[in-house]
C-alpha cells in the first residue's frame, strides 16, 4: 500500500471531507490522527470523531482521536504533542478544518473576522510549522491545504449577482491568504522534498459517496466555468507541488461526483496523485 508507516494528521475529520480524505488515506496504508471538536455523537452535529474511528478500524484501519479546537494555539500545541506522543510525528499533514460565516462586509463582526483568519490561515500554518521540522529531517513530507475557488478573484464589473450578495467577501479573502501561503510554503520546502498542495472542493462534502475519482482536467478544457449558486458544481486540485517526484511544479485535476446511477462501492476519493506516499 502507497501510505504503509506513514502517519497523517488530518483535521476536521469528525464529518465530510476530512473524514474521507482521512479514511482514503487510512485504507492506503497509513496512520491517521483525526482531530475534531466533536469526540463523540450529539444529535446537533452530523457525525463525530468517535464515529470515524470505529469505521477507520472496523474497516482494518489503524487511527487514534484527538479532540481539539484548532482556533487556540494552545490546543494545537496539545493536539501535536499528543500525536507525537501516540503515533509518531506526521509525514502528511492535511489542514482541512474550517469555520465559515457568510455575511456583507459592512456588517462583518471583527470577532468573527478574527476566528476565521485563525482557523483558515493561521492554524494551517502554525501546524505546517510544528510538523515541519521532522519532516525536513527525514527529507520527505506531504502537507494538504483545503482551499477553495472562492479566493479567486470574482470577475467584473459588472459583478455577478452571487458575487454582489452571497456575503463570501471574508471566506474569499481568507481562502486567498491560504493559497498565497500554500505557494510560498512550497517553495521554501521544495529543496527540502516536503510537497505543499492545495485542493479546492466546491462540491457538497458531507459524504464519501458524493465524490468520485480524481481525473485531469483536459487539455484546452474550458476555464470560465465558476459555480454561481450556494451549491457549486465541482471540485479541482490546485497549487500542486511534488518535490523529486517530477519536473513539473503545478498540475490541475478535478474531483467529480460519482454518477447517480454508479452503485460501485470503491469510494476512492483521490487517485494516486494524493494517495502516493512513496
Amino acid at each position: 500500500m502507497g501510505c504503509e508507516g506513514k502517519v497523517a494528521l488530518v483535521t476536521g475529520t469528525s464529518r465530510g471531507l476530512g473524514k474521507a480524505i482521512a479514511q482514503r488515506l487510512a485504507a492506503e496504508g497509513a496512520t491517521i490522527a483525526l482531530t475534531a471538536r466533536t469526540m463523540e455523537p450529539d444529535p446537533k452535529y452530523q457525525g463525530s470523531l468517535r464515529q470515524t474511528l470505529e469505521e477507520i478500524t472496523g474497516s482494518g484501519g489503524a487511527a487514534i482521536a484527538v479532540q481539539a479546537d484548532l482556533s487556540d494555539a494552545e490546543e494545537r500545541e496539545r493536539l501535536f504533542r499528543e500525536v507525537v506522543e501516540r503515533v509518531g510525528a506526521p509525514d502528511i499533514l492535511v489542514n482541512n478544518a474550517a469555520v465559515t460565516f457568510l455575511r456583507p462586509l459592512d456588517e462583518f463582526p471583527d470577532r468573527r473576522v478574527r476566528l476565521m483568519m485563525e482557523m483558515h490561515v493561521v492554524a494551517p500554518l502554525h501546524l505546517a510549522q510544528l510538523a515541519i521540522p521532522a519532516m525536513r529531517e527525514r527529507g520527505s513530507g506531504w502537507i494538504l491545504n483545503v482551499t477553495s475557488v472562492g479566493g479567486d478573484l470574482p470577475d467584473g464589473p459588472p459583478f455577478s449577482d452571487f458575487d454582489r450578495s452571497a456575503g463570501f467577501g471574508i471566506y474569499g479573502t481568507v481562502k486567498a491568504a491560504l493559497n498565497r501561503l500554500t505557494k510560498s510554503l512550497a517553495a521554501e520546502l521544495y529543496d527540502d522534498g516536503i510537497a505543499v498542495n492545495a485542493a479546492a472542493p466546491t462540491d457538497r462534502t458531507d459524504h464519501p459517496d458524493r465524490l468520485h475519482a480524481v481525473h485531469r482536467r483536459p487539455e484546452g478544457a474550458d476555464r470560465s466555468d465558476r459555480p454561481h449558486a450556494n451549491v457549486p458544481a465541482r471540485s479541482r486540485v490546485v497549487e500542486v507541488t511534488q518535490p523529486r517526484m517530477r519536473e513539473e511544479v503545478t498540475s490541475v485535476h478535478w474531483i467529480r461526483r460519482r454518477p447517480a446511477q454508479d452503485p460501485g462501492t470503491d469510494r476512492q476519493l483521490l487517485r494516486r496523485d494524493l494517495s502516493d506516499c512513496a
